[in-house]
């Protein structure tokens, strides 16, 4: 089963606040309609990081909103104005965010901007880097299905 489809490249010093629980909100120019599980990928480095569930996306926030949000975001008030100017105003409401335990390679395909979509095989890495365990599906004689016997 496909759990992390999705994964949004983002910045230092931002990752790093965020995988230690400092920073509960992504700034975003855009609204997005996808909630679920993320991987998280340190721009630059071809790895996905991180994990995280994407819980919302709230409406923009005014500049007074997003002063008084500092704790959620954390863009020091000198960098809020170009934050607003380049329009993150949008925040992604992160929860459970944690760092993997091992970097995860992926390919970073041409033209994504926003969202890079995962393939399977860096879906299922993650999955074993997080030992998520898997449900095993049986057949009517109690054996294996051979698609499980595929996966292990």
């Amino acid at each position: 089963m496909r759990i992390f489809a999705k994964a949004v490249v983002i910045d230092e010093p931002w990752l790093s606040k965020i995988l230690a629980g400092e920073k509960v909100w992504e700034m975003r120019s855009k609204r997005t309609r996808y909630r679920g599980a993320i991987g998280l990928i340190r721009k630059g480095s071809g790895h996905i990081v991180g994990m995280a569930r994407l819980a919302e996306c709230l409406t923009a926030l005014s500049p007074l909103d997003f002063a008084r949000h500092e704790a959620k975001h954390r863009i020091p008030p000198s960098q809020q104005d170009e934050a607003l100017r380049r329009r993150w105003h949008f925040p992604w409401v992160l929860e459970e965010a944690r760092a993997l335990p091992h970097p995860v390679p992926y390919s970073h395909r041409s033209g994504q901007m926003v969202w890079v979509r995962l393939d399977a095989s860096v879906d299922l890495a993650i999955q074993q880097t997080l030992q998520i365990t898997q449900v095993r599906v049986r057949s009517d004689k109690g054996r294996e299905s051979p698609a499980v016997r595929e996966q292990r």
